[in-house]
């Protein structure tokens, strides 16, 4: 196979800060591995808390220049990325199989998905708009001005390591703000084949500013301390979210989280289930299980749980697993050796307590970060696996005989960002659609992830959203002028 690292030369390996590539101020590098064998693939830059500020001092000086450019001229360099991003997908794509390990039809499929939220936001640059209006009691006007936020800090996880930057990046500079992208550690090196992208394209200096740290915490608290940034979008864990809200609550940051889910997939008696099968493949499997939609917890129907329990362990024992590259693999590594440990730990504990292994539920011997797609049955309710995020390719399955008593247990979780609903009755469809504690809902598909679409959740799995129109709302502030006119 050709060498995925020959797209990203070494000097883009580097901090990507105003209108230079440059070392950390203290010359520090970390390693980024492949998954699929633990090998090093490239060195990167280590910032630290001083990196960090001289991008926002770059972000902060380009500010007003870039709020002042045209929609136009904005929404054209966004159309640019976007078709750049088209033109090298096969590059992006490696790059992503390579430091993240899903496999490659997989990483295709996520360039095509993170370029477009750049093609989706370059016509949303364009329809920012403000409103004048007659005040009702009459004497006056009123004029609404919608202007960019500010300097935005972004922190994106690994698992998308393209589209969750996109997903940020392309709405910010559509509102006319500027940008620091802080990626996740595993996998910076895509994020910074983004920017040199960008630069390319003709993105100004400062605009789009990354920095990659194994020193995350001490470089994004420096970045939310400082009055200057006033906006922080991340996309993580619950747990650092909570973290990260209560930083941003110093400098009363502009907010947007997209946190952990819980999702409860439900198929109902009356279901397609060829279509039932279907969609929960794709809500479990996309990218190794490893996404925050994932279905989580699969609830069927007493009547046909037998038969889809059956045909779905038949296919998951189907899937083959191996390096992402590799020609027909369709489970690639897992990010890293904590999250393999994490879930062995999670069937083992769902074991424990009584539940059965059909599919898969050892990890394998030899190099890499595996885990074989896996499915359990008789699963208590007890079991941590239905409260944990396994963010892994482990389906439990669980039988349920009311629509009242499932409905219960799906929504009894803190999370609540997506769930999953497979039925031919509409009016069941629509009780659930109202009765799920979820920001989203996949009615007769597993995939639901467009950039058209306002993507995010409920209760602790995040605030705001993302994509679809309201995504662009996200990074502008509204100035009411009342004009005195009798």
């Amino acid at each position: 196979m050709s060498d995925p690292m020959n797209v990203l030369a070494p000097e883009h390996r580097r901090l990507r800060i105003g209108d230079a590539w440059r070392d950390a101020a203290s010359g520090a590098t970390f390693a980024v591995e492949d998954p699929a064998t633990g090998k090093t693939i490239a060195e990167v830059a280590d910032a630290d808390v001083v990196d960090g500020l001289a991008a926002l001092d770059m972000a902060s000086k380009a500010m007003a220049e870039w709020a002042a450019t045209p929609p136009r001229k904005r929404s054209e360099l966004l159309t640019a990325t976007y078709r750049a991003l088209t033109e090298r997908s096969e590059e992006v794509a490696r790059l992503i199989t390579l430091e993240m390990g899903k496999p490659l039809a997989e990483a295709r499929g996520e360039v095509a998905y993170g370029a477009e939220f750049f093609r989706w936001f370059a016509e949303e640059a364009v329809r920012v708009e403000g409103r004048y209006s007659t005040a009702p009691a009459g004497g006056y006007r009123i004029l609404t001005v919608p202007k960019p936020v500010g300097p935005c800090v972004f922190v994106t996880p690994w698992n998308f390591p393209l589209a969750m930057g996109a997903r940020k990046i392309a709405p910010a500079l559509a509102a006319g703000c500027t940008t620091i992208t802080k990626p996740a550690a595993q996998t910076p090196l895509t994020m910074l084949f983004l920017a040199r992208i960008m630069e390319e394209v003709g993105v100004p200096p400062g605009v789009v500013n990354v920095v990659t740290t194994k020193r995350a915490g001490k470089v994004v608290s420096a970045l939310l301390a400082d009055s200057r940034t006033r906006k922080l979008s991340f996309t993580g864990s619950t747990e650092v979210g909570r973290v990260l809200l209560r930083q941003a609550a110093d400098n009363v940051l502009r907010t947007s989280m997209e946190l952990g889910g819980n999702a409860a997939l439900i198929v109902c008696a009356d279901a397609d289930l060829d279509v039932a099968l279907d969609g929960a493949m794709v809500a479990k499997m996309r990218n190794i299980g490893e996404s925050c939609i994932a279905a989580n917890r699969i609830y069927v129907e007493e009547p046909v749980r037998e038969e889809f329990t059956a045909r779905f362990a038949e296919r998951m024992g189907a899937l083959s697993v191996g390096h992402g590259l590799d020609d027909g693999v369709d489970v690639g590594a897992l990010i890293d050796e904590a999250s393999v440990a994490k879930i062995d730990e999670l069937v083992a504990d769902a074991v424990d307590r009584g539940a059965r292994v059909l599919v898969g539920g050892e990890r394998p011997d030899g190099p890499g970060h595996f885990y074989p797609p896996t499915v359990l049955v008789d699963v208590p309710e007890d079991a941590r696996m239905l409260e944990a995020e396994i963010f892994g390719p482990v389906a439990p399955i669980i039988s349920f005989t009311s629509d009242d008593e499932v409905l219960a247990k799906a929504n009894d979780t803190e999370h609540g960002l997506v769930g999953y609903i497979f039925t031919r009755d509409l009016q069941r469809a629509l009780r659930f659609t109202e009765g799920l504690d979820t920001g989203m809902l996949g009615i007769n598909r597993g995939l639901i992830s467009d950039p058209s679409a306002p993507f995010g959740g409920v209760k602790q799995s995040g605030i705001g959203r993302e994509g679809s129109h309201e995504g662009i709302l996200e990074y502008l502030d509204l100035t009411y002028a009342a004009i005195d006119l009798p």
